[in-house]
């Protein structure tokens, strides 16, 4: 009977009448998926998830200020660590809940909720009017939002339902939507929230003093993302389903079953634990993912502190400036130069040279405030630019469930630990060793340092196969 068999395939694919995940293969077997509409919802979806992640980084200090719940002007930054944090608190206790979610009640369901979060809770957190509101709204932010988790958790389930969704051959320009809309993300989120925040000084014209936008400073930035998050819930309705059901039918769990006997082959006696290749790669990305957070919440925090702390006196329209520029260079250059630079260096010798050159830039930061003027804006935004081209390398990491909840953890600590360092750093500006914002940045590049040899072996090791003769 075996020998009959050879040839023929395993399996036979069939189509369910009913069955949202089979019209959607079917499409794709028959070429006529339509593949703009559907990077629009894959870029609309991740943008949604992105904007308020970017939007506050500008505007956090002078809310938390507004709140008066710091004792003294240098333990502001401590406070705003703990609303940056709330967020990816959130994200790590659920992500994997949410990846359950969309796998047993499909991709749309998770997606919806997603976006809608992002309605209600961005919403209320633009009206908080104390710290534990805007901690508690961060945090439900982060812990109902399944949008930006990793294929069983949805920028996941993003990434997820861009393999589902195209045929093989589109898949790269899918993937690449997701990458284009997080780097557009970094862009508009920080100008966002950089422009439109505390709209009375800047506009008295449009937002008069006394009004409701002079009692909730804050609130336009998070009510136009908002907006924007309710049109792509009202979009998300024509958005196809790819989970499949089959109505229990037991042909169609026989095919289920049998599909997926070669992945549980595969996958049988190995721990993701004693897989080292794979375990050093989601550790440096941990790693990276700790120092880049910190250093995004302390950039904000520092440039918008007084002069008389170390810090810029920046406004919440410089920082979006910066920020937004350098997200825009980040942009050019991911699509531009790094192709070639990946294919001349290898992806993870680029990662060891940029993380090397980042610290001697990191450690320049302090000295910016002897600057002043149109030089300090051309420094600063020269160095962002590098730093977030730099930043850049530490993302292209590992896509999976569980680096993605270990990083998350590890941005739980980032937003905090920076916040809480600068604002001890700020108490100490006559210090005879690393005074003010120096010690900051050195820890800060200590991190990275860290990383920078956790690529080399024999932490990044490849992994040895076995001799045949010691499998049998």
């Amino acid at each position: 009977m075996e020998e009959e068999n050879l040839g023929q395939p395993l399996l036979k694919k069939r189509y369910y009448q009913n069955c949202p995940g089979c019209k959607v293969d079917r499409a794709k077997e028959l070429g006529t998926d339509v593949s703009i509409r559907n990077i629009s919802y894959i870029w609309m979806t991740v943008l949604c998830g992105t904007l308020p992640i970017a939007s506050l980084f500008p505007f956090v200090y002078f809310m938390v200020k507004d709140f008066n719940v710091a004792e003294s002007e240098e333990d502001i930054s401590a406070y705003a660590g703990y609303v940056g944090s709330s967020f990816m608190l959130g994200r790590s206790l659920t992500s994997i809940l949410w990846g359950i979610m969309s796998d047993r009640y499909g991709r749309k369901p998770v997606i919806i909720i997603g976006v809608m979060t992002v309605v209600v809770f961005n919403t209320l957190f633009g009206l908080s009017t104390n710290l534990w509101m805007a901690i508690s709204m961060r945090f439900f932010l982060g812990s109902l939002n399944g949008l930006l988790g990793p294929v069983k958790v949805l920028l996941y389930a993003s990434i997820a339902y861009t393999t589902e969704i195209f045929i093989e051959e589109k898949q790269a320009l899918g993937l690449s939507s997701v990458v284009a809309a997080w780097g557009v993300g970094l862009v508009i989120g920080p100008a966002l929230g950089g422009y439109l925040a505390q709209p009375t000084l800047k506009y008295p014209h449009l937002f008069p003093k006394d009004s409701f936008w002079d009692k909730f400073p804050y609130f336009l930035p998070c009510f136009v993302i908002s907006v924007f998050a309710f049109v792509v819930a009202i979009a998300c309705i024509w958005l196809p389903e790819t989970l499949h059901y089959h109505n229990g039918s037991k042909e169609s769990n026989d095919n289920v079953e049998a599909a997926e006997v070669d992945s549980s082959e595969i996958k049988k006696d190995k721990s993701i634990f004693l897989n080292w290749p794979l375990m050093s790669s989601i550790i440096v990305y941990c790693v990276f993912s700790l120092h880049d957070i910190a250093y995004q919440e302390v950039f904000s925090l520092w440039a918008v502190s007084p002069r008389r702390l170390g810090g810029l006196n920046f406004t919440t329209n410089d920082v979006g400036n910066v920020m937004a520029i350098s997200g825009f260079a980040m942009m050019i250059y991911q699509l531009a130069l790094y192709p070639s630079l990946q294919k001349a260096c290898g992806p993870v010798n680029l990662a060891r040279i940029t993380g090397a050159l980042s610290i001697p830039l990191l450690q320049s930061y302090p000295f910016m405030t002897l600057l002043s003027g149109s030089t300090l804006y051309l420094v600063l935004n020269i160095a962002s630019i590098l730093r977030y081209l730099m930043f850049e390398q530490h993302q292209r990491g590992a896509a999976n469930g569980f680096a993605m909840t270990a990083m998350s953890a590890f941005k739980i600590i980032g937003p905090a630990g920076g916040g809480a360092l600068l604002a001890w750093s700020q108490k100490r500006l006559s210090a005879s060793f690393l005074p003010g914002t120096h010690v900051v940045f050195l820890v800060l590049n200590i991190v990275e340092g860290v990383g920078v040899i956790l690529m080399f072996k024999p932490f990044l090791g490849e992994k040895k196969e076995k001799p045949m003769e010691q499998l049998q």
